[in-house]
């Protein structure tokens, strides 16, 4: 049984919406995060008195603080979040993005192998480490046609899915080697609340409520398979309680939409929350920027795996999701607001 988790990255955007899922229902959760630009402890205020919530910050990498953590808190399981995660990002600077998910991962998989090694045997045979990573792993898809599914070859276009797909192997590598045992997932594009303004949704609703130009990559012809960030935590907590070890599981909300869609609701949506106050439709401040190099044309899930194995679905639909999110970044300018002023203003990233 999972009775403490170290969750890495819990102050990012999945990652606290994992570690508010798992201390409501009880789960001691021992968060470790080096509170990098995209970490945000605000993200947890709801939690942050809990009885069953442990706050550390620190790296991944730290094996002295990490092998202290494990002991202390006698850990089930491990849910790995922690990592340099957005692909403009990495393509201003991918070397930051092998370090931490890479030589990270390695560390933190050597961490924890030795602590597992010394448990009893019944502890390490209940014993989970889940790696959460991504579909970009996989490359893309045509416009028209096909799923990733869990045997999709892996076929990196940037940076950070090239580095995540390395994590993931070696994650595969310490299973297979020293018998560490593992559960992988890999999940479709996020959205919902605490998401870090820099990604679409929540760059979009933002800058849309200040009247400012909404950039869209291309022609926004571009496919994504959106999933409610909600729904990827269930599944996550599923994948380690529920995974066969050695197994990966795919995560997605088979909701499918190009990001000039995506735009285009947004405006829509707060058009009718704001009104226009006399200014041209927000769908005007719409302006098509060169696209980003080597950006990948379309993602698509199949997660029948996790549906059939773990009784996992996704409760969110995309319109209901997104019609939230946006209720929920007009009604919590204090998450917000300080992070536009300070950390990320909105502008451009990833040039190459």
């Amino acid at each position: 049984m999972v009775r403490t988790v170290l969750v890495t990255g819990g102050a990012g955007f999945i990652g606290s919406a994992v570690v508010r899922l798992l201390v409501g229902t009880g789960t001691r959760v021992v968060n470790l995060d080096k509170l990098t630009y995209a970490g945000n402890l605000a993200s947890l205020s709801s939690i942050a008195d809990a009885p069953n919530y442990r706050f550390v910050q620190g790296d991944i990498a730290d094996r002295d603080l990490v092998g202290a953590l494990l002991r202390e808190e006698n850990v089930d399981g491990v849910m790995h979040l922690a990592a340099e995660s957005h692909v403009d990002r990495s393509i201003d600077g991918p070397e930051i993005f092998v370090v931490t998910n890479v030589l990270g991962t390695v560390r933190l998989l050597a961490s924890v192998t030795e602590y597992w090694q010394g448990l009893a045997a019944d502890r390490r045979e209940t014993f989970r480490f889940h790696h959460i990573s991504t579909d970009e792993v996989f490359g893309d898809l045509p416009f028209d046609s096909g799923v990733f599914t869990e045997t999709t070859p892996y076929a990196p276009s940037s940076p950070y899915s090239a580095s995540k797909a390395a994590s993931d192997h070696f994650v595969r590598a310490w299973h297979e080697t020293y018998g560490l045992p593992v559960v992988l997932s890999n999940c479709s594009n996020n959205y919902g609340p605490f998401h870090f303004p820099e990604k679409l949704i929540p760059l979009t609703v933002l800058n849309a409520i200040d009247r400012k130009p909404l950039p869209v990559y291309g022609r926004g012809e571009n496919v994504r398979d959106w999933l409610h960030v909600e729904d990827h935590a269930r599944a996550l907590e599923l994948v380690l309680t529920k995974g066969r070890i050695g197994e990966s599981y795919n995560i997605g909300g088979r909701e499918e939409r190009t990001n000039l869609q995506v735009v285009e609701t947004i405006c829509d949506l707060v058009d009718a929350r704001l009104g226009t106050d006399g200014h041209p439709p927000r769908r005007s401040l719409i302006t098509f920027v060169t696209d980003r190099p080597g950006h990948d044309r379309r993602y698509a899930i199949d997660p029948d795996k996790a549906e059939r194995e773990l009784g996992w679905r996704a409760q969110h639909d995309f319109a209901s999701g997104l019609a939230q999110t946006v209720d929920w970044y007009l009604a919590n300018h204090w998450w917000w607001e300080p992070i536009r002023s300070g950390r990320y203003a909105g502008e451009r990233l990833g040039r190459g």
